[in-house]
């Protein structure tokens, strides 16, 4: 096994090579190293270690060939963890090692006022605000998808997107494999299908973007793999209006699941309909002036899974949460389930070489008697309380070498609020620490 100091001369020497590209003749080679080591104490997510820490090394490679409209595209994706212990928080997150993530073949044409765009195979998607179907940057390894994707763009700012993709299923996941970072082809299949589209139409309402969406997915087990055998049908409407200096912007969005699930992965396991919900509302201010600072102030609920039969958990499928909700990773204790929660955010750039951000938010549970997020912790008779804590999250970025070598520095304080502190379950200490430090290269 590579000790971390040889892992830190990879991540220096191999960037510091030539970039291998021939844009003359439509073909390009790219990569990106990223080192991070990160660190949790008093970890709020159950049965984990209490505290842990272990270094990561996420290495791409890309090719690319363009000519007359029509690219085919491959990029590798090779993600490691290095010194972790035998009980530390690995999962297909950090680990998937020499993966083609992407591999597909994409045109692109005109007519008159209507653009065209078709890609099929293996690629990453970005759908819409990301909070249902995302490619994860900051987790160790990311999401990908195999199947057709088609973009439409008419006139007077209306545009649409539909796919039809199998998720790909990151192997192996058995513990034993990811502690050896061994290597297996990742599975993608009908067992997990995700279909659906969204069209959007710029200056819908004066300056406001207006979107709407609509995604199914539905999965149902494999030989050994018991599933609750999802059939959730999303329907999604968003309205924003993007930052400019001296003006005021905001975001709402407005998800609402439906469709049916099993009780349990159990074969004969009775089905439930599924009811449940988030809503995103945020209001921001781009100050003038050079330190180019935004104020905003966000709310979010996501409904919890309650007494009635009904299924009202929301799922959050392959949605991002780093941009909103504090890191993955080690930390990765919110997402968008069962949360009602305020929250404001400092976010400045001075300049092109580093930006910041600080945001603060406070959780409540939306239902007493579910797992609050991804935590785990839960209280089934609700005598805990609803009220989860305080985070405190924020990153900073600088430019080593514009384009090329990059640190960030990321940290979390989640302090536990009654609910974290009482429940039957909860992990011992007051608050959750996490830190993480990050170099990345680019060639």
């Amino acid at each position: 096994m590579a000790t971390v100091k040889t892992l830190w001369l990879c991540a220096l020497v191999v960037p510091a090579a030539p970039a291998l590209a021939d844009k003359g003749d439509g073909f390009d080679l790219s990569g990106t190293i990223r080192l991070r080591y990160e660190a949790i104490s008093d970890q709020a997510r159950v049965g984990l270690r209490r505290d842990d820490g272990f270094a990561s090394l996420r290495t791409t490679l890309a090719a690319r060939y363009t000519s007359n409209g029509f690219t085919a595209f491959a990029e590798l994706w090779d993600s490691r963890v290095y010194g972790e212990k035998a009980n530390s928080a690995l999962s297909t997150g950090e680990i998937n090692t020499i993966e083609p993530v992407q591999a597909y073949v994409a045109w692109k044409g005109k007519s008159g006022d209507t653009k065209l765009a078709v890609q099929a195979g293996r690629f990453m998607l970005n759908m819409g605000s990301r909070r249902l179907i995302a490619a994860d940057d900051y987790r160790n390894t990311t999401n990908g998808y195999t199947g057709l994707k088609l973009d439409i763009g008419a006139a007077h700012g209306l545009s649409a997107t539909a796919i039809y993709v199998l998720p790909q299923q990151r192997r192996p996941d058995d513990l034993a494999s990811l502690h050896d970072n061994k290597v297996a082809f990742d599975h993608e299949g009908f067992d997990e299908v995700l279909w659906g589209g969204l069209v959007s139409k710029a200056k819908a309402l004066g300056p406001v973007t207006a979107e709407a969406g609509f995604y199914h997915f539905g999965e149902r087990d494999q030989p050994g793999r018991p599933t609750r055998d999802r059939s959730i049908d999303n329907y999604d409407l968003r309205l924003i209006r993007d930052p400019a200096i001296g003006k005021w912007d905001g975001e709402f969005e407005l998800i609402y699941q439906g469709g049916s699930i099993s009780a349990s992965t159990a074969a004969s396991a009775a089905r439930q309909r599924v009811a449940a919900w988030m809503l995103h509302a945020s209001a921001g201010f781009s100050v003038p002036g050079r330190l180019n600072v935004r104020l905003s102030a966000q709310y979010d609920r996501a409904s919890g899974d309650s007494a009635g039969g009904r299924y009202t958990h929301f799922d959050t499928l392959f949605g991002m949460r780093r941009g909103e909700f504090g890191p993955a990773a080690l930390y990765n204790a919110i997402t968008r389930s069962n949360i009602s929660t305020p929250g404001v955010r400092v976010e400045i750039a001075p300049n092109p070489r580093w930006d910041a951000f600080v945001t603060y938010r406070a959780f409540w549970l939306a239902d007493r008697t579910d797992a609050f997020a991804t935590t785990g912790v839960r209280d089934p008779a609700g005598h805990s309380g609803a009220f989860a804590g305080h985070q405190f999250d924020a990153r900073i970025r600088y430019w080593l070498r514009p384009d090329h070598y990059r640190l960030e520095v990321d940290g979390a304080i989640l302090a536990k609020g009654r609910f974290l502190e009482d429940a039957p379950n909860s992990t011992a200490g007051h608050a959750t620490a996490y830190g993480s430090v990050n170099v990345s290269a680019i060639f």
